[in-house]
């Protein structure tokens, strides 16, 4: 496995802040400098929520219980359902995050990152969606995955996949641990945008000449913060925007299947769930003990 580069991180005049970094497989310079492509991974570049999968990688090595996953499905399902942009189960996300990341180090995350990737995670990843990540990297374009994730988590995933990097999610790290606090704010909805238009501005990047693709609603703000939007496998009301907007659509979905991996999905502000949080605190009460 290529080690990734550090993590960035910028605030902007309005003090948004957002952090991304590229993977070990990044060229030092891209034939074409000023157009790169936005990837979101939920449901985007992966079928169901990566978080959900991590989980599931976290259970099968006794981190969670089945009991604490079933849970995290619901808490996911039900945000999706009756939430969406609701201040409080934003709050509870937040809260849910840094109870998750407190004390571990990054080092472990991503070694249990890697593992899980190839377990849960690498079966299912949109052929169809790494295909057009591919034609862009084909191009000279860089191509960077965009996630409520923790950054560190998104890299593993961009650089198992071949790709220039990830934006993501800050957790604050002092002496190679998470402290438990967050550095602004989750990466979801209108932060999306924020984070690829500091990018941009670092990088070089023209966003007129560059593409993003997204599922879900929620990331409205990323698709029309570029030149070329494109919805992939998107939910109803993303999919009545591409049509008014003339938007292309993918759909890489069938029948049976679609269904099928609609109940583990995740809004992209679900960072990180209760099971989750409840699961590795036990284990680390365990291993104090």
């Amino acid at each position: 496995m290529a080690r990734s580069r550090k993590v960035t991180v910028s605030t902007d005049a309005e003090g948004h802040t957002a952090a991304w970094a590229e993977t070990d497989l990044a060229p030092v310079s891209a034939p074409d400098p000023t157009a790169a492509a936005f990837f979101d991974v939920d449901n985007t570049m992966m079928q169901g929520a990566s978080i959900y999968w991590f989980a599931r990688g976290l259970a099968s090595r006794n981190y969670v219980t089945t009991a604490d996953l079933a849970r995290f499905a619901w808490q996911q399902l039900r945000f999706r359902l009756l939430a969406r942009e609701h201040a409080g189960d934003m709050s509870v996300a937040k809260e849910a995050a840094l109870a998750f990341v407190q004390g571990w180090r990054v080092n472990e995350v991503e070694h249990l990152a890697e593992e899980i990737f190839d377990e849960m995670m690498a079966p299912r990843i949109w052929a169809g969606t790494h295909q057009l990540a591919q034609r862009h990297l084909d191009a000279g374009q860089r191509v960077w995955l965009v996630s409520a994730a923790p950054v560190e988590i998104g890299r593993v995933i961009a650089a198992r996949l071949g790709l220039t990097g990830a934006i993501g999610t800050v957790a604050e790290v002092l002496d190679g641990a998470y402290t438990g606090r967050l550095v602004g704010d989750l990466m979801h909805g209108p932060a999306k945008a924020e984070a690829v238009t500091q990018l941009a501005a670092v990088e070089g990047l023209d966003l007129f000449r560059c593409a993003a693709y997204s599922d879900s609603a929620n990331d409205l703000p990323l698709l029309c913060a570029v030149g070329r939007a494109v919805a992939v496998n998107p939910d109803g009301v993303l999919l009545r925007q591409a049509r008014q907007h003339g938007w292309e659509v993918r759909d890489f979905r069938t029948g049976r299947r679609a269904v099928k991996i609609a109940v583990p999905s995740t809004a992209a502000a679900g960072l990180v769930a209760g099971a989750v949080t409840a699961g590795l605190a036990l284990q680390r009460r365990r291993r104090s003990s």
